[in-house]
């Protein structure tokens, strides 16, 4: 299988075409939008918070099927979860895009391993990340 195929793989294209937690969030407590310029990959997260844990989360957007994907498979990877631990995770995850072998704690989110090959597709990948770590700041 070539690292393209393996990067496309089922996972990625089932999250890409029926993402999960798709559309806007109401009500929510915080809303962040993210673009990479450099490819036209957008993204904009719904925060909604039970104290420190994120009760709900749900995403808009639109560019390439590793963008999407992964903004899909992270909502469902940080719902529950308390700020703490969802900082932990997009931590873990950055490590995984740079190399890093992924561990049990990313789940699903491992399927995106493959990008750490494709040095130009590492920031479509981390777009969801990165805007839910400014979305997580924004809220303090």
């Amino acid at each position: 299988m070539s690292l393209l195929d393996a990067l496309y793989q089922e996972a990625v294209l089932e999250h890409y075409k029926r993402p999960r937690n798709r559309g806007v969030l109401e009500p929510h407590d915080v809303a962040e939008e993210g673009v990479n310029p450099s490819c036209g990959d957008e993204v904009t997260l719904y925060l909604r918070f039970e104290g420190e844990r994120l009760a709900g989360v749900s995403f808009e957007g639109e560019g390439c099927a590793i963008s999407q994907a992964t903004a899909s498979l992270m909502t469902q990877a940080v719902k529950g979860r308390t700020t703490a631990e969802a900082l932990a995770l997009s931590e873990r995850f950055r490590e995984m895009l740079h190399g890093a072998e992924p561990d049990a704690a990313l789940g699903d989110l491992a399927v995106m391993r493959g990008v750490s090959q494709l040095p130009a597709r590492v920031k479509c990948a981390a777009l969801p990340f990165a805007t839910l770590e400014r979305a997580l700041e924004r809220r303090g």
